[in-house]
């Protein structure tokens, strides 16, 4: 029978080492809430629901840890230490779980596979599981001291002997808790020390106290870090970058120069599609097998369909949607459209709410007006469709296939299919007159000047 889990996520942190007006759990790692990294790694261990221990913003806080397991909030109004912070959530572990794991909002590199090691340690009969990291520099961590395959104590650095400040497991503030335990030796922590708080820790030495069996695994150092400062967001930004970028390489995914391209938790590239130099992929982006992301492209919200090529210096939008062989070129910009198989919008244009058909052609400069200044309206280009170098759609309109809009044309009524349209001043040409012109232009000038404007 499979053993139920409750994670008890510590979210309590005010954040202000981050300077920031929201909750520290709130900012983002590959453009997803700290928070919700941890609670989606607690998800797949297989865990049965999620109590979080909130301090400000705990709406917010539960809204982006929702991953459709079954969360609580509870409210730390106090800080008296990490275990007074556990029993914020008292309600929660007397439900009974088999396991519980107790984790922090902050730590967004925390892998499933390090939490199921815990709750597997836990089935073992272990009654509590520390998890703990190696590192070659130790100082300031709590030592793991271990005998005989047990954990027997955490001995803080300054508390430590010569002896135990040599040993580099330390203490990673993570681990699981029998559940038929978890609040009798919760509720036995004390405040006996110098900063009156209930610490945590103290739960080993109670547990052997007890008779019961406490061990410590392993994780990564990477995974236990925690953020606090905008410099230790940082850190662990490029740590969760280098992780995807080597996961969509090994996957078959060609980076030119993999530390300048940028992506999300989402990002979906299949093998052999190819991304160039500095780019930026959002959330919702999907880029499917032989497509080519140029250099200095931006893309949010996007589906880029096999045989697609964008950019360099493009930008999609959320709703673009390129479909094979389709070719958005530099500096243009696609948002809430569709551009069809084979149609090219090479160079200078902003598609904005339309959809263009197949195998069309979008001049440089083209713009579709799709913003009355209230609401937005879509244009429609058909098939095959040629539409000269800057000209404007005024939407709503329809573009017929196969037809031409000549270069320069303001577009504001429905064009036939294989019609050609003009939609622009006719020229007149005055002779002589720019002499004229410029002569006036100067002495407004020379005005100007002796005047002192």
């Amino acid at each position: 029978m499979a053993r139920s889990c409750l994670a008890v996520v510590l979210a309590a942190g005010e954040g202000t080492r981050m300077k920031s007006a929201k909750s520290k759990v709130l900012h983002a790692v590959g453009s997803l809430p700290m928070i919700a990294h941890v609670v989606r790694a607690a998800q797949s261990a297989e865990v049965d629901a999620v109590a979080l221990v909130v301090g400000r913003d705990a709406e917010t806080v539960r809204t982006a840890a929702d991953t459709g397991l079954p969360v609580s909030t509870f409210e730390q109004t106090e800080r008296l230490g990490t275990a007074h912070a556990v029993l914020a959530a008292r309600d929660a572990i007397a439900k009974g779980y088999d396991d519980v794991l107790v984790i922090f909002g902050d730590t967004p590199l925390i892998t499933p596979s390090t939490l199921a090691n815990a709750r597997a340690s836990l089935a073992a009969g272990t009654d509590v599981v520390v998890i703990g990291f190696r590192t070659e520099n130790p100082h300031g961590y709590g030592r793991l001291i271990e005998e005989n395959g047990e954990l027997v104590a955490i001995r803080e650095h300054r508390d430590a002997s010569e002896a135990e400040r040599a040993i580099t497991f330390c203490n990673g503030g993570m681990m699981a808790i029998a559940g038929d335990k978890a609040l009798d030796l919760l509720n036995a922590i004390g405040n006996d020390n110098a900063k009156g708080e209930y610490y945590l820790t103290d739960i080993v030495g109670l547990a052997r106290e007890q008779g019961g069996s406490v061990t410590a695994i392993e994780a990564s150092a990477d995974e236990i870090l925690g953020v606090d400062t905008r410099a230790g967001l940082a850190r662990v930004e490029a740590i969760w970058q280098a992780q995807k970028r080597h996961e969509m390489m090994m996957a078959g995914v060609t980076l030119r120069a993999p530390e300048t391209v940028f992506l999300s938790h989402d990002t979906l590239i299949e093998a052999d599609a190819v991304v160039e130099p500095n780019v930026v992929i959002g959330p919702g982006v999907t880029i499917r097998s032989g497509a080519t992301i140029h250099a200095f492209s931006h893309l949010e919200g996007a589906t880029v369909e096999s045989g697609c090529s964008v950019g360099p210096f493009a930008r999609l939008r959320p709703g673009a949607a390129l479909e094979p062989g389709a070719k958005v070129g530099n500096f243009v910009e696609v948002k809430n459209a569709a551009i069809g198989t084979g149609a090219k919008v090479n160079h200078l244009a902003y598609v904005g709410d339309a959809e263009i058909g197949a195998n069309a052609n979008i001049g440089a400069g083209t713009i579709t007006c799709n913003y009355d200044g209230f609401n937005k309206h879509k244009t429609t280009v058909g098939e095959g469709a040629f539409i000269g170098s800057n000209s404007s759609l005024v939407a709503p309109v329809t573009i017929g296939a196969d037809s031409y809009v000549a270069s320069g044309s303001v577009i504001t009524r429905e064009v036939p299919d294989d019609a050609l349209a003009f939609g622009r001043a006719q020229q007149a040409n005055k002779q002589g007159f720019a002499r004229k012109l410029r002569e006036r232009l100067k002495a407004d000038k020379e005005r100007r000047l002796k005047s002192g404007q």
